[in-house]
């Protein structure tokens, strides 16, 4: 089965206002910068946005943000966008942050099926407000459910027609977790080639969880903050 569309345009033009989105990438690593910009430019809005961090101002999620057209946003760290905060102290976001491994945790699980699960992490804190909490071994967990999504994006280096996808470094973050929490999964890709030519024991995401896929283009790869310092002499 041929998945290519052949634009980011295309392969999001029939997402809905008020779906949820679920993203991949960590920090600026493993954007799928392509699909980002088509949703901005279409301006589907009430989105809730599942990401990890929820970019810069300017760059990744950042731009989203900028066009209010996210009305919540569950991540785990958000420390790098003004705007975001602005919204959030202002009331016009609403958040639920989510510790690192307990949101990636709850996209496994609802991508393997599993509804809910058990978690130290969170016990004691806010967090806990509300949930339910059981004791194991002597020790109390905290109940967690999982993570769907309507629609995830993800970003891979290369993948093929059938939509099997290989990862590079640190782009294997977020993007196989949400790859597998949504209804609706679309993948672009560095290099796209055709279905048979990758190397089974190469591909990192069967195709079985992706929908669509484009080739993408104009990959920009930001580095969030730069910081050097003259080389001494010696």
């Amino acid at each position: 089965m041929n998945k290519v569309r052949p634009s980011a345009a295309a392969a999001i033009a029939d997402i809905e206002n008020g779906a949820t989105l679920l993203v991949g990438g960590f920090g600026l690593s493993g954007n799928p910068e392509n699909l980002i910009t088509a949703l901005h430019e279409r301006g589907i809005g009430g989105l809730t946005l599942v990401s990890n961090n929820a970019g810069t101002d300017n760059c990744g999620l950042g731009v989203l943000l900028q066009s209010r057209l996210v009305t919540k946003m569950v991540g785990s760290y958000v420390g790098e966008n003004k705007e975001f905060e602005r919204q959030f102290l202002s009331g016009e976001l609403e958040v639920e942050l989510c510790p690192q491994g307990t949101l990636a945790e709850r996209l496994r699980a609802a991508g393997a099926g599993i509804p809910a699960f058990y978690t130290p992490t969170g016990v004691g804190t806010l967090r806990a407000e509300g949930k339910e909490t059981r004791e194991f071994g002597g020790r109390e967990y905290l109940l967690e459910e999982a993570l769907h999504g309507d629609v995830a994006f993800v970003k891979a280096w290369k993948g093929d027609t059938h939509g099997n996808l290989i990862f590079r470094k640190t782009a294997r973050n977020f993007n196989p977790l949400v790859a597998k929490a949504a209804t609706l999964t679309i993948a672009e890709v560095e290099e796209l080639v055709p279905a048979g030519e990758l190397d089974p024991d190469e591909i990192m995401l069967p195709g079985i969880y992706v929908q669509r896929i484009i080739r993408g283009e104009h990959y920009e790869k930001w580095i969030e903050q730069r910081t050097v310092r003259p080389r001494e002499e010696g």
